[in-house]
C-alpha cells in the first residue's frame, strides 16, 4: 500500500478511543463499529477520512449509522463487511477486510462495496483530504436503571466508560462483544459482577464473541444481545430490544440462557447474588 503525497500513511487503531490529538488530518483504520458514537469520536480527533467495521449492521443499520452521520459533515467513511475481517482489530482489518458500506463522500472518491480495505485507505490517502470540523459534544450516555440492595446495573452506550467504581455492578453496554487486538486485558477495565454487549453479527472468527471467554477467566458473568435485536453503540436499546444471543459458563451458572430479553437475563443475575 503506498502513503500518502504528504508522506504520512494511514492509522490503524483497535479502538477509535486509542485515537489522540495524532489522528488530526489523518486517514485511520479502526477496529471499532461504525455506529453514530464511533464516528462521532473519531469526528472530535479531526480525522479526515476514516474506516470502520459495520459490526453486523443490525437492527436499524445502526452499525454503519456513523457512516451517514459523518456524510453529512461531508467526511469520506466506508465500514468493513463483518464476515471478512475480526471487529475490534484494525490490522486485521487491513490485512483482510473488504467493505460492505460506503457513504457519498467515499463513493465519490471511487470507494465501493467488496474494495479491499489497503485499497481504500490508498484511495483516501491519495486525496489529500482536510481535517474533520470538531462536532458538538455528544452526551456520554451513563445511567442506573435498575438496584437491587448493593447492586446496580448500569446503562453505557461505550465499554470505554466502565471505571473503578463499577467493580460489583452490572453494566449493560452498547458496545461490541470483541476484544481489542486479541487481548484479554480490554475485556472491561473493572471486576463487574456481569457485563452485556451487543454480538456484532458475531463475524469473522467469532470475534463478536471473544469477551466473554476472557470474561469467564475472571469469574465475570457476560453475555452478548443479538446485533439484529439491539442497536449497537446504544446501551438503552440493548436494555430494551436486546435478546442473549451468547453467554459464558459464569453468566450460565447465575440462571443465564440464549433467548432471555435483556430484562430477564439481568433479573437472573441479580436473583443469584
Amino acid at each position: 500500500m503506498s502513503e500518502a503525497m504528504s508522506g504520512a500513511g494511514p492509522l490503524v487503531r483497535d479502538s477509535v478511543t486509542q485515537l489522540d490529538d495524532a489522528a488530526r488530518g489523518r486517514v485511520v483504520c479502526c477496529g471499532s463499529h461504525g455506529g453514530i458514537y464511533a464516528a462521532w469520536y473519531a469526528a472530535r480527533r479531526g480525522v479526515a477520512g476514516l474506516v470502520l467495521h459495520d459490526a453486523g449492521i443490525g437492527r436499524e443499520r445502526a452499525g454503519v449509522g456513523g457512516l451517514f452521520w459523518l456524510e453529512s459533515r461531508f467526511v469520506p467513511a466506508a465500514a468493513v463487511a463483518h464476515e471478512t475481517a475480526r471487529i475490534g482489530d484494525g490490522a486485521d482489518m487491513l490485512a483482510r477486510g473488504r467493505l460492505s458500506t460506503v457513504n457519498a463522500p467515499a463513493a465519490a472518491l471511487g470507494l465501493a462495496d467488496g474494495m479491499p480495505v489497503a485499497e481504500a485507505l490508498d484511495r483516501l490517502l491519495a486525496a489529500r483530504l482536510p481535517p474533520a470540523e470538531a462536532p458538538g459534544q455528544m452526551e456520554e450516555a451513563r445511567r442506573v436503571i435498575a438496584e437491587d440492595g448493593p447492586v446496580r446495573v448500569i446503562a453505557l452506550d461505550s465499554n470505554g466508560l466502565v471505571g473503578p467504581e463499577d467493580a460489583g455492578q452490572v453494566v449493560v453496554t452498547g458496545s461490541h462483544g470483541g476484544l481489542l487486538g486479541g487481548k484479554p486485558g480490554s475485556a472491561v477495565k473493572a471486576d463487574v459482577l456481569a457485563a452485556i454487549y451487543n454480538d456484532a453479527g458475531i463475524g469473522a472468527d467469532r470475534a463478536g464473541l471473544s469477551r466473554l471467554p476472557a470474561l469467564a477467566a475472571r469469574g465475570i458473568a457476560a453475555a452478548t444481545v443479538s446485533a439484529f435485536s439491539a442497536r449497537i453503540g446504544d446501551a438503552t436499546s440493548s436494555w430494551e430490544d436486546g435478546y442473549i444471543s451468547a453467554l459464558n459458563a459464569p453468566a450460565e451458572a447465575r440462571g443465564g440462557c440464549i433467548g432471555l430479553s435483556t430484562r430477564d437475563f439481568v433479573a437472573k443475575i441479580l436473583e443469584s447474588v
